[in-house]
């Protein structure tokens, strides 16, 4: 699971759309190949945001790549895209860009949106950096984890109670066994006992 790059787009309906802020990690491609991918991913970021209508939620897959694109329009006209392996999970993803664009808003005015270089917002690389692993940003995923491995646990001990129930049948077998021995003894020792009786 990887996460290649987090923007956060200006996306008016009839304008070309514009890269307000993003983050990208490039550290799994070679040093030369960095450029083009980087070209490419603000080109696929730009390319989404243009065509996801406002209001809307969906994910485009293109080779390995897949972006999730949320535009939420309103008066802002934001979308917020990631780009990730296929392997990423999509509710995390949609819960990241609906966050990213509640702290973008709250945090960059409005009026600012008009020079993208003048906007300084650092939360996108740290939103990207923590991302990375979305069993540890997103608690609904960390508890299902948690439960998998309850889970894993609870069948590992059902077999170790099926293999003590298999020995538990061996000894109910041998005290059934026991217990029709005794019911001998008993009898045997009562006759004995009784044929010797002093009066």
């Amino acid at each position: 699971m990887k996460v290649y790059s987090l923007s956060v787009v200006y996306a008016p309906p009839s304008s070309p759309s514009v890269i307000l802020s993003s983050a990208s990690d490039l550290s799994s491609f070679s040093f030369y190949q960095r450029g083009s991918v980087g070209e490419f991913l603000t080109f696929f970021s730009k390319t989404v945001a243009e065509r996801t209508s406002q209001g809307q939620r969906q994910s485009v897959q293109e080779n390995s790549y897949v972006a999730h694109a949320y535009n939420r329009g309103g008066a802002e006209q934001l979308a917020a895209i990631i780009i990730t392996d296929q392997e990423y999970p999509v509710r995390p993803a949609f819960s990241l860009l609906t966050k990213i664009l509640d702290d973008f808003t709250a945090k960059v005015p409005q009026s600012s949106y008009s020079n993208p270089g003048s906007i300084n917002f650092p939360d996108v690389q740290t939103y990207l950096t923590k991302y990375q692993d979305p069993r540890q940003a997103d608690a609904i995923m960390r508890v299902q984890q948690e439960l998998d491995e309850t889970k894993i646990v609870l069948h590992k001990t059902i077999e170790s109670v099926l293999q003590r129930g298999e020995k538990l049948d061996n000894l109910v077998e041998r005290s059934n066994a026991l217990s029709a021995q005794s019911k001998m003894f008993y009898k045997t020792a009562k006759k004995q006992n009784s044929c010797c009786v002093i009066m």
